[in-house]
């Protein structure tokens, strides 16, 4: 017992201890990011205004740490995420805005059911889109040196966005990673893809106007191809190279037409209707991520729709998830 409240206490010390050194260390980044961010022609007051009451959050690092994309199995994952629920909510929710959603699909060229699904999955129909303090959460994730590039670009952007008030700081209120809105947009996406649709000289993404419109513009320039595939479940044999098993979400590789991958699916004739000359990936995501995952199950082939989803989101889960919601609401309307 005496021996078990030893451990306790060394590891409570320690905990203080990193605790105490992180929030010292913060401060100097602070300072050091203020000279950056004057650099990069972002005012000082802007700057003092903002970053005044930015904190150093441990929870935002247990977060980043430990992330379903990387300890859920793609059924799991999915199932979660597509439930019959959700489903009724999102054409509960098309109901109540119909003439908006389908104005918005007709000018962008992108799917009523895409975009339900998107925001389904983000932030539950705009119901839960994030408490975290978005600054202190980026200035958070830019201090720690996991991604710290990524994550101090992000806040340099969004300071920008501030100063030339394009967004207004004391709303930014958002999930931990730093993404804001109902389609949970990060700074780089608001400054490249979100547009003052209902024309009131500000961009609100807490708005369902100018947050519906600017995710269907995003969707738009990235690529998307209205009533194209996303992805099938298949079956593989043991003939198949192992080059060809994409299990990053970074960068597929490896495609080929279909025809070529038609002799390493056992269920091959359930894709005949497809056009055999389309450029696809394979994808097995639960190999290399869960324990004892099997090499060849579950697989899916993916079309060029499904690499647009994972520009919005860096997670082969992730887009699974959002194209079967996609089609899910889309048998409901």
């Amino acid at each position: 017992m005496k021996l078990t409240k030893f451990f306790l206490f060394i590891l409570i010390f320690y905990n203080t201890q990193l605790l105490a050194d992180n929030s010292k260390n913060f401060k100097i980044w602070k300072n050091n990011f203020k000279t950056l961010a004057i650099k990069k022609g972002i005012s000082e007051n802007t700057i003092n205004t903002v970053m005044l009451n930015a904190k150093f959050l441990p929870e935002v690092i247990r977060y980043d740490r430990y992330q379903p994309e990387f300890y859920e199995d793609t059924k799991t994952y999915i199932g979660k995420r597509t439930s019959t629920k959700k489903v009724k909510k999102g054409h509960e929710f098309y109901k109540r805005n119909i003439n908006l959603i389908n104005k918005i699909e007709k000018k962008y060229n992108v799917e009523k059911d895409l975009l339900l699904s998107l925001m389904g999955i983000e932030t539950n129909f705009g119901t839960y889109v994030g408490k975290m303090d978005i600054i202190s959460s980026l200035s958070t994730l830019s201090f720690d040196k996991r991604r710290s590039e990524f994550f101090t670009n992000e806040l340099l952007i969004l300071l920008k966005l501030i100063d030339d008030k394009q967004v207004d700081y004391k709303t930014l209120y958002g999930s931990w990673a730093g993404a804001f809105g109902f389609f949970q947009f990060m700074p780089s996406t608001i400054k490249n893809h979100a547009i003052d649709f209902n024309q009131d000289n500000f961009i609100d993404l807490k708005n369902l106007v100018d947050s519906y419109a600017s995710a269907a513009n995003y969707l738009n320039n990235m690529g998307w191809e209205k009533d194209s595939h996303c992805f099938y479940q298949i079956k593989l044999n043991e003939n198949i190279k192992k080059k060809y098993l994409n299990v990053s979400a970074k960068k597929l590789v490896n495609k080929k037409k279909l025809k070529y991958f038609k002799k390493f699916i056992v269920n091959s004739d359930k894709l005949n209707f497809l056009n055999e000359n389309l450029k696809v990936a394979i994808i097995t995501p639960d190999k290399d991520i869960i324990p004892d995952a099997e090499t060849l199950s579950p697989a899916y082939i993916v079309f060029d729709n499904y690499e647009i989803i994972l520009k919005w989101n860096r997670s082969l889960r992730f887009a699974l998830a959002v194209c079967t919601l996609k089609d899910k609401i889309k048998n409901e309307l």
